[in-house]
């Protein structure tokens, strides 16, 4: 072996630690850290995943097949991380092998990748080959176990995140809508005391935005886990529940429950403003500071869509107490607080095109909740 032969080898054993100690600490920032870690194997995965996605969702229209086939995206994801991380680990203790074996390629990829997958069938004969091969047993048993271990965590916050979804369906319909909460309670009422159930959901909700702040931010993949059914979406329900709150406090402002609906679009706002950091989508600097908006600054919701949800509300009896024109300016006060990036984040996990939440990246129009016929609507 001439000496510029070493002299690479051991310039590959150098590149090779790094892509190592490179992996495992974006491993260990996604599966073990309890805060989120930018990963570029993780943000590369998932801009790759999302372009190849909506390409060959291009020509697609109907809604139901698109969501058939995004339902794919997110556990092919995983998969596709796990295959991406592997590789590198084999790839840098194949260039750690090198020295090791003389410069011997072939004889360092059967030794890395034997090691890495504890199989067993090739040992290096140096003592430094045989550490190296430990530590790669050790890496390869290590990644395996936390991704099983990953996994139920996942799906357990799915599945947790999903039963307040699922539950809400009966009080906003498919897809969900913040007027249709309103309205629907007031059914469920018999045009009694809806104080009570509103205040339930808002305290319900505003818990349930907490956990998912916390989950969707330190676990990026639940973000496109979607929901069972079509038309059900995590996103577009907590969008429905916020616009349920904003709107019953802009034409009820003195009816109850007033306290729990203001903490729900708190809570709500925040965790939409984070997670649009997570995916890295453009929200004005003053919002997330907190700071107040300039009242000349529009909103995605116009003053008709506004009118024509006020005077539904009208229709069925709920308790408005001061007129549209009036109550406008409140309502726009607080949607303006959580609209842009509730629309950005429905455009960008391609959530059902759902009334109030903007356009998607595809040709859509907004569809409303589907309604029971009137003679259906009490059993």
């Amino acid at each position: 072996m001439s000496a510029s032969t070493t002299w690479m080898d051991w310039v590959g054993f150098a590149c090779g630690a790094a892509v190592v100690i490179g992996t495992s600490a974006s491993i260990i920032g996604a599966l073990v850290v309890p805060r989120r870690v930018d990963s570029i194997v993780t943000g590369v995965v998932d801009k790759v995943l999302d372009k190849l996605f909506l390409l060959i969702l291009k020509p697609v229209r109907a809604y139901d097949v698109r969501d058939q086939v995004l339902g794919w995206q997110a556990p092919i994801a995983l998969v596709a991380r796990l295959t991406v991380w592997m590789t590198m680990l084999v790839f840098g203790y194949v260039l750690l092998m090198l020295p090791m074996a003389n410069g011997n390629w072939g004889q360092a990829v059967n030794d890395a990748g034997s090691s890495v997958f504890t199989l067993g069938f090739s040992v290096p004969q140096s003592a430094g080959g045989h550490l190296i091969t430990y530590i790669a047993g050790f890496t390869g048993m290590v990644v395996v176990g936390l991704q099983v271990g990953y996994l139920p965590t996942i799906y357990s916050e799915f599945n947790r995140r999903e039963t307040e979804v699922s539950l809400l369906v009966a009080r906003s319909g498919l897809p969900a809508w913040g007027a249709e909460i309103l309205v629907r309670t007031h059914w469920g009422t018999d045009g009694g005391e809806i104080a009570p159930v509103l205040s339930d959901l808002f305290i319900r909700w505003e818990r349930w935005t907490a956990e998912v702040a916390e989950s969707h931010t330190t676990y990026p993949a639940l973000l496109r886990l979607r929901s069972p059914r079509v038309n059900a979406h995590w996103l577009t329900s907590l969008v429905a529940v916020m616009d349920a709150a904003a709107l019953h406090l802009a034409l009820a402002p003195t009816t109850e429950p007033k306290i729990e609906a203001r903490l729900v679009l708190r809570m709500g706002f925040e965790t939409l403003n984070q997670i649009a950091q997570v995916l890295k989508l453009t929200v004005p600097e003053r919002i997330l500071a907190g700071q107040p908006v300039p009242p000349d600054v529009a909103i995605s919701v116009t003053y008709e869509d506004f009118a024509e949800a006020a005077q539904q509300l009208r229709d069925v009896g709920y308790p408005v107490e001061i007129s549209t024109e009036d109550a406008w300016p409140h309502f726009r006060g607080w949607r303006i607080n959580y609209d842009v990036a509730a629309l950005a984040l429905c455009r960008n996990l391609d959530a059902p095109p759902s009334m109030w939440t903007g356009s998607r990246r595809w040709h859509s129009e907004p569809l409303r909740p589907f309604r029971p016929a009137p003679g259906l609507r009490r059993t």
